[in-house]
């Protein structure tokens, strides 16, 4: 279980700079980056803080797999595998990122909801 690296992609895919979090974590940057390097063991409340910098449910960081959200299978395209295969490749990762956006724009609405209340 890669834990840092699923915080640095959800981190990437939110946009948001390793300064921002390493501020609201209260540490320095260096220090962030060595969490996202897996460098640092980290504690479950730790983990917690991070995930809601990230408006992320915990289970979200220590589950993320990002094979079945961006197809990251290694094909090499050059090996004449046609256009038909190749779209078929890129079609399918298209569809995984959709399916992701989705996702996270369900949890976004779960937790406005959770703030209204």
């Amino acid at each position: 279980m890669d834990i840092g690296g699923n915080i640095k992609k959800f981190r990437e895919l939110k946009d948001i700079t390793r300064e921002a979090i390493a501020s609201d974590l209260g540490m320095s940057v260096s220090n962030y980056s060595k969490i996202e390097r897996g460098e640092i063991d980290l504690t479950l409340s730790r983990i917690e803080k991070i995930a809601q910098i990230l408006g992320v449910d915990l289970s979200q960081i220590l589950n993320f797999d990002t094979s079945q959200i961006f197809n990251v299978a290694h094909i090499d395209l050059s090996q004449g595998l046609g256009a038909k295969a190749e779209n078929m490749y890129f079609n399918t990762a298209d569809e995984y990122k959709e399916k992701y956006i989705k996702l996270l724009e369900a949890e976004n609405e779960r937790l406005k909801s959770l703030v209204k209340e």
